[in-house]
């Protein structure tokens, strides 16, 4: 599935990539984490299955709009502490994100990881359809998410 590049966001972290590798992998530091700063996760929503075709899912609680975000999607690519490969589909509907149609209309994810010694560093890289003008919406917002991340590995 090849779609256009959207955008990309990096940052380094004063850790070990293991530990920035568990933050994206493992479904109970995802839900600490995966949301923009001035929201929060919706408990229960996070799955993290990492092999080939296993799943992950995420909820985002928008409180200010009274509204969850659900994402959803398949691992398709991963080398340890190096690359991570999903999909990823979104929807607003709590009954559609308990089904997680795979056959609905999604992104590709592009997670790069490098071990820094002491630091690490993570590119996360979008690719897929949005509407004009919402490419740097959606790269704010993953700043943002980095935003979280940081605060959760300084914990």
């Amino acid at each position: 599935m090849s779609q256009p590049f959207l955008y990309s966001v990096e940052r380094e972290f004063l850790v070990k990539v293991e530990t920035l590798w568990s933050a994206w992998t493992n479904a109970n530091e995802l839900e600490d984490w995966y949301h923009p700063t001035e929201f929060a996760a919706a408990k229960g929503a996070t799955v993290s299955d990492l092999h080939i075709g296993g799943s992950w899912a995420c909820g985002v609680d928008v409180q200010a709009h009274n509204f969850v975000a659900y994402f959803f999607g398949q691992y398709t690519r991963i080398e340890e502490f190096t690359l991570i490969e999903h999909t990823m589909h979104y929807t607003e509907s709590k009954a559609d994100f308990e089904v997680k149609d795979l056959a609905t209309p999604s992104h590709l994810v592009v997670l790069d990881f490098e071990d820094r010694g002491n630091n690490s560093w993570v590119k996360f890289s979008q690719f897929g359809e949005l509407p004009a003008g919402e490419e740097k919406r959606a790269q704010v917002g993953m700043e943002s998410y980095l935003d979280s991340l940081s605060r959760h590995l300084s914990k």
